[in-house]
């Protein structure tokens, strides 16, 4: 089994960047794993993992109609630990695409957020 590890503060930067557009949402860590909720639904959860080939970080989200094509496409997508979420291994490099990342936060953020909910980026209606 992977143990847990520190995750990368330039990851952690970039995560907490991706999601500080959303109205709301707020990060916490329990246990050390930093995620971020609405309302206390877990829209994000950021988990780090020694594996056998080293360091591995993940961002698990909810997905919409996109779930089965995201898995479909393989890495960096693989089946979340439950029904109607994704797992995204992250990078800090040019192989993570940060802006999809922000869209794929904000899409996990509109299936949990009140629909009363709105901002400049995320218009009310727009989940």
């Amino acid at each position: 089994m992977s143990n847990h590890v520190g995750t990368s503060p330039a990851i952690l930067r970039r995560v907490r960047a991706a999601c500080a557009h959303l109205p709301e949402a707020y990060e916490e860590a329990p246990m050390g794993e930093p995620r971020w909720r609405i309302r206390g639904a877990t829209l994000a959860a950021l988990t780090t993992k020694e594996a056998e080939n080293g360091t591995v970080t993940y961002v698990t989200f909810h997905a919409r109609e996109e779930l089965h094509a995201l898995v479909a496409s393989g890495h960096p997508f693989y089946p979340g630990w439950g029904a109607g979420l994704v797992a995204m291994v992250l990078t800090d490099d040019a192989t993570t695409d940060w802006e999809d990342l922000r869209e794929l936060l904000t899409e996990s953020y509109c299936l949990l957020a009140p629909k009363k909910l709105g901002s400049p980026v995320v218009p009310v209606g727009r989940c």
